[in-house]
């Protein structure tokens, strides 16, 4: 399904504020602290983890639970997206998504319901409630589109399949509208920055990405998320539509070094993927089709995995069938050429021209087929 990826975000997270601004913070309250208090219902004794995902190796803080409670300390300068997140099986599992800010945050959930909890003492986490029942018709639009989805794939019925996929891109610019509109009039929220990363960062349009992003408050730009869409909108401009790709080479699984350049002279897929990545595996098949159909005619494909599991990729690529080829230097989401191309989502292509030229970017299903009919006719 197109609408559907693998990111870097945990999956089902969804964060918001409103208008909160960042002009009036004074140099106490950024040297002030935050304490966390919670209470989990149905857990007399354990661990509780804080996942820091802006901090830059994902510090993760932990807090024993006494008789259900919990209570974690310390200082963040702005607004910070963590997940908090409790020991399933030895595994940490994190459920909960929360603004941390300086004052005192209270928690309250219950052991099998931890996305439910309720949180008070966040003014950023607050407005976060408010933008979420503001945006509550879309996703219930989103979740009856899926269950159709599911229902139409089941049957296998293609046609109808490719009928609800173009629903869905429709949904997709319903949802950025709905986006762009509370970037503009919420100029200095963290949680718009947050929110505008989350829904443009995937197969950006540079010149979309480049308006929003300069919608945004000059505080807003500098903090951490306003930081990733000036990232994402870099690379995005250099990985336009018309501009040369950029050039790399990687190992393949023997080992080999392989160029972009040793490719030159087809039309060829540069075709991003991994063996976790469920949606990455269901395009798999038709990426497969069209490299048997079109491969004698002048096209070709090489694979870049975001694997780390060197046994697991290499068993994918026989599942299903890639004969293509594939490299990787097994570093997952931190891939020197994913990097490169500004990938925060999976499965993405680009494809090029004869002369290494971005042509296309982003076909999925029926689209790559389509436009490799068009150009080998």
């Amino acid at each position: 399904m197109k609408y559907f990826w693998c990111t870097v975000f945990f999956c089902g997270i969804m964060v918001a504020c409103q208008n909160h601004s960042v002009k009036n913070l004074s140099a106490s309250q950024a040297d002030s602290a935050y304490t966390i208090i919670g209470k989990i219902q149905g857990i007399d004794s354990g661990w509780v983890y804080l996942l820091h995902r802006q901090s830059e190796n994902q510090k993760v803080d932990s807090a024993k639970i006494d008789t259900g409670f919990f209570i974690f300390n310390g200082k963040s300068a702005t607004p910070e997206l963590c997940m908090l997140g409790l020991s399933n099986n030895g595994h940490k599992e994190y459920r909960l998504s929360v603004f941390v800010q300086n004052g005192q945050i209270r928690i309250s959930a219950k052991k099998d319901s931890l996305n439910d909890a309720v949180i008070t003492g966040s003014q950023t986490q607050d407005e976060y409630k408010k933008y979420i029942a503001g945006r509550k018709p879309l996703d219930e639009e989103m979740k009856k589109l899926g269950k159709l989805y599911d229902s139409v794939e089941a049957k296998k019925d293609q046609r109808l399949m490719d009928s609800l996929e173009k629903i869905f891109e429709v949904f997709g610019i319903k949802e950025k509208g709905f986006v762009k509109d509370y970037a503009k009039s919420h100029a200095t929220s963290y949680v718009a920055a947050f929110e505008v990363y989350q829904n443009f960062s995937y197969n950006p349009d540079a010149g979309e990405l480049d308006t929003v992003y300069n919608q945004l408050a000059p505080e807003i730009q500098l903090s951490y998320y306003g930081k990733r869409i000036k990232n994402v909108l870099d690379i995005a401009k250099k990985t336009a539509i018309g501009n040369v790709a950029p050039g790399f080479t990687e190992k393949d699984v023997y080992g080999k070094p392989v160029s972009l350049s040793s490719v030159k002279g087809k039309y060829v897929l540069v075709d991003f993927w991994a063996s976790w990545c469920g949606p990455c595996r269901a395009e798999n098949p038709g990426v497969a089709r069209a490299y048997k159909n079109y491969h004698a005619k002048g096209f070709n494909i090489l694979g870049v995995s975001l694997d780390e599991d060197k046994d697991k990729w290499e068993e994918a690529i026989r599942k299903d069938n890639l004969t293509w080829t594939q490299v990787s230097d097994l570093k997952g989401w931190k891939n020197s050429v994913a990097e490169m191309y500004g990938i925060e989502g999976i499965p993405m292509n680009f494809l090029l021209d004869k002369d290494g030229k971005i042509i296309a970017k982003g076909l999925r299903g029926s689209d790559l087929d389509k436009k490799l009919e068009d150009l080998l006719k």
